[in-house]
């Protein structure tokens, strides 16, 4: 079975049905339980190695985006990375500036050379809130937005706000009833 194949069949499995509330605010009759796929070992690796394949010639420096959602996205990328011998390290985007420590907002390596490009990413994209609160993160650090992935689409208006300003992709489709599908 193909990758993308096989974490599609992972994701459709995470998809919880019943009244939600998204990180938007939105109201939803499914809610995709994307850590549920991100954390398990499989998933991490299938996420890590389909991500790394789709951002290793894209001259991306670092990989990340908001806390929790993109956590284990970015990790698994980094280890990925790691294991093809084309080093990309992750980082995660807070809410707000720690006020203890080291007082950061992101954590992890940033490139501080070059171009300083980075990829964005999440888990899934709704309006589209959360990519815009890491890229403003990272662009106030002086990096450059190259590429944004989600693992899943909603098709509720984040996608297209993001493309209008970004090279955006995701791996899955989702419609009105929570049904996953490879994206077009």
């Amino acid at each position: 079975m193909a990758e993308k194949d096989r974490l599609l069949e992972l994701f459709q499995s995470a998809v919880r049905y019943g009244e939600h509330t998204l990180t938007s605010g939105l109201k939803s009759s499914y809610y995709i339980d994307g850590k549920m796929v991100t954390f398990s070992p499989e998933g991490a690796y299938l996420v890590g190695k389909i991500l790394f394949d789709l951002l290793k010639d894209r001259g991306v420096q670092a990989v990340g985006g908001m806390t929790m959602g993109a956590d284990p996205i970015a990790t698994a990328i980094a280890v990925v990375s790691h294991l093809e011998d084309k080093s990309i390290p992750a980082f995660a985007v807070r809410n707000d500036t720690k006020e203890h420590g080291t007082q950061k907002r992101i954590e992890g390596p940033l490139p501080s050379t070059g171009e300083r490009k980075v990829a964005i990413v999440e888990d899934v994209v709704t309006t589209g809130g959360s990519s815009f609160r890491a890229i403003a993160a990272v662009e106030e650090a002086g990096c450059q937005v190259v590429k944004v992935l989600a693992l899943v689409d909603r098709h509720q208006g984040g996608s297209d706000k993001l493309k209008e300003r970004y090279d955006f992709s995701a791996l899955f489709d989702c419609d009105a009833e929570g049904k996953l599908t490879l994206a077009k």
